[in-house]
């Protein structure tokens, strides 16, 4: 290896393909289990040689023992874990949503292979999922995934033990935001079916021999895709918003 590149190149371009290997397997649209682990792991490769150059100064130095090439290698990969389930949250919000839509809207059991998951999901889950991964392609929303890479250097130097405390905090309070902006996303849908069934129950009780469950069940799953097909404009601007503001306090 001495012809091609020093001992320590070839450690620090190690340190850094596990950081960054690890993310890419959990980035939005490019970590998807629809895209082979060759070609995800290409690009990491890639990608870590050409982040190599700018991280090289906060590396640290060539280890000497296995335990404590085993303990960098090992940081590395929960850092880098750490963050690319951060970023996974958001995609989660639209499953969120999509989940709360299917139930008001009586299509829960409508399932469908979703190539985000490599399995069957609610169909309105697995479009939103969609929706969500070609948003941040169209944005060009996927080249601040890299300045997040470049930064978690800053916030998680190489070789050092991250404060798990932190990270733990992090990822609690993202995940209750994602929830939170699941169903918030999902809330034009809810307020229809509150007022949807209240009226439901009313004429049930105005017209006890009438089959108010008959006559509703086409009703509400025609009006209730309606108010979702009005909203999905809205609904991609707002989680758009919020995943390009929290990607950007990463980076």
């Amino acid at each position: 290896m001495e012809h091609f590149a020093l001992a320590a190149q070839v450690f620090g371009i190690g340190l850094v393909f596990t950081r960054v290997g690890a993310l890419v397997m959990l980035l939005p649209g490019i970590g998807e289990a629809a895209i082979p682990a060759r070609i995800r792991l290409a690009f990491a490769l890639v990608l870590a040689l050409v982040m190599y150059p700018i991280v090289r100064a906060g590396l640290p130095p060539v280890p000497d023992s296995l335990a404590a090439l085993v303990g960098q290698m090992g940081i590395e990969l929960v850092v880098g874990l750490g963050l690319g389930a951060l970023l996974r949250m958001f995609l989660g919000a639209l499953a969120v949503a999509g989940e709360i839509v299917s139930l008001q809207t009586t299509l829960s059991f409508a399932q469908t292979t979703n190539p985000l998951q490599a399995q069957p999901t609610a169909s309105v889950s697995a479009f939103l999922g969609l929706l969500g991964v070609t948003l941040v392609f169209v944005t060009d929303l996927h080249q601040l995934f890299i300045g997040a890479i470049a930064h978690s250097y800053a916030l998680f130097p190489a070789g050092r033990t991250p404060r798990i405390g932190d990270l733990a905090d992090l990822a609690i309070r993202t995940f209750a935001e994602t929830f939170t902006l699941g169903l918030q996303l999902s809330a034009p849908v809810l307020v229809f079916a509150l007022v949807f069934n209240v009226a439901l129950g009313l004429v049930a009780r105005i017209m006890p021999q009438f089959q108010v469950f008959f006559a509703a069940q086409p009703l509400s799953l025609l009006l209730g895709l309606s108010v979702f097909a009005l909203s999905l404009g809205a609904m991609g601007l707002v989680w758009l918003d919020r995943f390009r503001a929290f990607v950007e306090r990463l980076a």
